[in-house]
This record gives structure tokens, C-alpha cells and sequence, in this order.
């Protein structure tokens, strides 16, 4: 029988909304007990002095794209697994935006089994809502679930035909599965880059309306009320969007949805003259889009935020801005970034790491996410204040497409378990 004690921690569970100085146990893998009557007492095999630092459930990460299977050159699930362990991730939700697309489910057990052999935190596969994410024939949502996936969706691709999507609603909400969506209209944002307005003008870039994202989002919510099917968008970036979410959870609508860390950070000026590790999708906002998802987070109205992890090989950022692929890699930034709204005075620690812990859990319907007794071991050790500056050279990613290159942070994971395995300290 294995067994850690730690001890001299600030135990914070926002599941059970515990904040207290205590210690944690683990046997076997397993939370055997935690709280302030632990702070320096019990016996185990190995002794774990947190010094005061903060001792929280493993964060999950509920957006991430891996190069595997098809481009393992832009990031496997070994090395994304690296990452996320450096940043405190212990679970990855992996998107099916692969080659081959992960629409059977064979594929669906080969990421689950690819993980089980390489991967050192725990990997939750997320299977095409489409065949071949082309919008137009739905998977075998009852099938796919069978085989382990967690959730559908097409990735950061919009199902444009509202028949097809009305179709996979109603099928899925036969199976209480869930849909993640993404909100851009394929039609206005085709070819853009950037988002519309004066500053997009004067670098001649082409974008789209941030309307665009609203649009799909007003879409969506209204196909979700026709067919009662559970429905998260994995990603909004503007206060449309938002408030359009806010009436539809007033209405008891079964709605959530996700923020990325770099639309809470950055804003469309920060791409600078062209500066191509930060055009994502959707495009970064205007600044009061991205005060508007702080407050979303703040409020609650925003769930989750997810490091929308996406690695892209240097031959295809170091070109022209309109001609760059999207993507930013963020499974170790994640954590610094939502930190940030905490040392901004927005949000407390708690509820920061609820959206990174309690609430992906939650949605996901995946274990962890707690330090109740019983639970996986799946721990990270914070230390909310500690200062440092982002290098891409020293990311355990394969990719170094960072959007915060040289940008100073406070807070980051100093320890992160996962079923009571030590995979990473710092």
C-alpha cells in the first residue's frame, strides 16, 4: 500500500468550498482524507511538506488539440501530456480535429489506449459531432459514447446547416450526451483574420464582423431549446455572445460555455505589427470584449476557462498574418493567466480554480475535480505568487507558438500529481 501525507498546505476544494490551512492524504492512488485536522499529523509512506503553498484538484483542461493521430511533428500526446503536467493539468479533453478525424469508435479507443501507454495525466477523447467534421452527416453519437467519448463536436469548425445540427441535438439529447459547439458564421468569416474594425483596417488584414461569433450563438441557443439537448460552447469572445448566454441560463436553458485564456489576456492590439502567435480563433477582440469575458468569468455566467491549446509547426506561423495558421499553444499558461483575474482583484482563488476544476468535472461528467475522500488523486500544488516570465525555449510542448512570449506572470504549479504519481515538479 502506497501512501503520501501532505501537510502544512492551504487546502482549497471550491467543490465542497473548503479554504483552510490542513494536510491531505492519499492511499493507493485515492484521496483517503483531507482537511485543517491533518495539518501536521499522520503516518504515511512518503512525507509531502507543502509550505504553505496552495494544494487544489488537478485543473482540467477542456479544449486541447493534439497532433495525433496524423501531424505528431506539431504535438503528440505524450509531449501535450508533458505540458499539461507543467502546467498543473492532470486531465486533457482532447479534440477530434485529427487525421484521421476521430469520427468511429475505434478511433475513439486508439487515442484512450495511445494515452494509457504514453500520456503521463489522464486524456477524456472528445469524438466528431459530423463524419469527417464536414457538417453534413452526424456520427453514431450512442456508439461513440459506448466507446469512451466524452462529449462531440466538430472542433473549431461551425456546423452551418441548422437541420443537421437540429438533427444531432435531438439525437444526442436521447443519450444525455453533451455537444460542444463552436460560434463563428463559416460564411462571414471566411478568409478573415482578424476582428472588423478600425485597427484590422489600418493593417490591411481581412476580418470579420464580431458579430459573426453572436450570430451562431443566437443560432444555437434557439436549437437547443427546440430539443432540450445539453450544449456547451467551448468558447465565446465577446459581450453579444455573453449576454445572449446569460438570458438563456435565466431561462433554465441547459447552456454553458468556456473562455479561452488568451481572450481573457489579450486584446487585438497586442498583435502588433503582425505578430502571427496571436491570431487564434475566433481573432482577439476589442478591449471592452475582453473586460466583458473577464466579467463573465467574475460573474459566473462563464463556466470554464480552457488554454484552447492548438500547436502549430513554424513553417506555418512564420508567414504572412492573412496566410499564418491559427492557433496558440497554452496548457502552461493556462493557469498564470486565470491567476491573473485573482491578482487583479476580480475573482477569489476559489472561484478561479471552480471554472478550472469543479465545473469542467462537472460538464464533462469526469472524475476529479475535488478533494473529496474517495476521489482520484489527482492534485496540483500552487504557489499563487511566484514571479516569472514566459520562454518559449523552455515549454514542454513540441510547438512553441506561445502568445506570451516574454510577458510576466505570478503563479504557476510547483507539484502535480496524478493518481498520487508525482509527474511533475518544478
Amino acid at each position: 500500500m502506497s501512501s503520501i501525507a501532505f501537510r502544512n498546505a492551504r487546502l482549497i476544494d471550491p467543490a465542497s468550498g473548503l479554504d483552510a490551512k490542513g494536510g491531505l492524504l492519499v492511499e493507493d492512488g485515492t484521496i483517503k482524507d483531507a482537511g485543517p485536522h491533518l495539518a501536521g499529523s499522520g503516518e504515511a509512506a512518503e512525507i509531502v511538506d507543502c509550505k504553505g503553498l496552495v494544494l487544489a484538484p488537478g485543473l482540467i483542461d477542456a479544449r486541447v488539440f493534439t497532433g495525433e493521430p496524423g501531424t505528431e511533428y506539431r504535438e503528440t500526446l505524450a509531449s501535450a501530456s508533458q505540458a499539461a503536467a507543467a502546467g498543473g493539468v492532470t486531465t486533457m479533453v482532447v479534440m477530434p480535429n485529427t487525421d484521421p478525424v476521430i469520427d468511429e469508435p475505434s478511433l475513439v479507443d486508439f487515442i484512450k489506449r495511445r494515452a494509457g501507454a504514453t500520456a503521463v495525466v489522464n486524456v477524456a477523447p472528445m469524438a466528431a459531432l459530423t463524419k469527417g467534421l464536414r457538417g453534413e452527416t452526424m456520427t453514431e453519437i450512442g456508439l461513440l459514447q459506448e466507446a469512451g467519448a466524452v462529449a462531440f463536436t466538430d472542433g473549431d469548425r461551425t456546423i452551418a446547416n441548422a437541420r443537421v445540427l437540429r438533427r444531432a441535438l435531438a439525437y444526442a439529447n436521447s443519450f444525455s450526451a453533451l455537444i460542444v459547439g463552436h460560434a463563428e458564421d463559416p460564411d462571414l468569416s471566411d478568409g478573415a483574420s482578424a476582428t472588423e474594425g478600425e485597427f484590422a483596417m489600418r493593417l490591411g488584414l481581412p476580418a470579420a464582423p464580431s458579430a459573426a461569433e453572436a450570430i451562431i450563438v443566437e443560432r444555437d441557443i434557439r436549437l437547443v431549446e427546440m430539443t432540450g439537448a445539453r450544449y456547451h460552447f467551448g468558447q465565446i469572445s465577446t459581450r453579444a455572445s455573453l449576454d445572449i448566454i446569460a438570458d438563456a441560463k435565466q431561462r433554465g436553458l441547459p447552456v454553458t460555455c468556456g473562455v479561452s485564456a488568451h481572450h481573457l489576456a489579450l486584446n487585438e492590439l497586442d498583435v502588433g505589427s503582425y505578430y502571427t502567435f496571436r491570431k487564434v480563433k475566433p481573432p482577439l477582440r476589442s478591449e471592452a470584449d475582453r473586460a466583458a469575458m473577464v466579467e463573465g468569468v467574475a460573474s459566473g455566467i462563464i463556466d470554464i476557462i480552457v488554454s484552447s491549446h492548438d500547436p502549430q509547426g513554424a513553417d506555418t506561423k512564420r508567414q504572412p498574418y492573412a496566410a499564418a495558421a491559427f492557433g496558440a499553444v497554452g496548457l502552461e499558461t493556462l493557469l498564470p493567466v486565470a491567476l491573473g483575474l485573482v491578482h487583479d482583484g476580480r475573482a477569489t482563488l476559489s472561484h478561479v480554480l471552480a471554472t478550472l476544476t469543479t465545473m469542467p468535472a462537472k460538464i464533462f461528467g469526469l472524475a476529479g475535480g475535488t478533494l473529496a475522500k474517495g476521489t482520484p488523486a489527482d492534485l496540483v500544488l500552487i504557489d499563487p505568487d511566484a514571479p516569472f516570465t514566459v520562454n518559449a525555449d523552455a515549454l514542454s510542448s513540441l510547438a512553441r507558438n506561445t502568445p506570451f512570449e516574454g510577458r510576466n506572470f505570478h503563479g504557476r504549479a510547483v507539484a502535480t500529481y496524478v493518481g498520487g504519481v508525482r509527474v511533475f515538479e518544478r
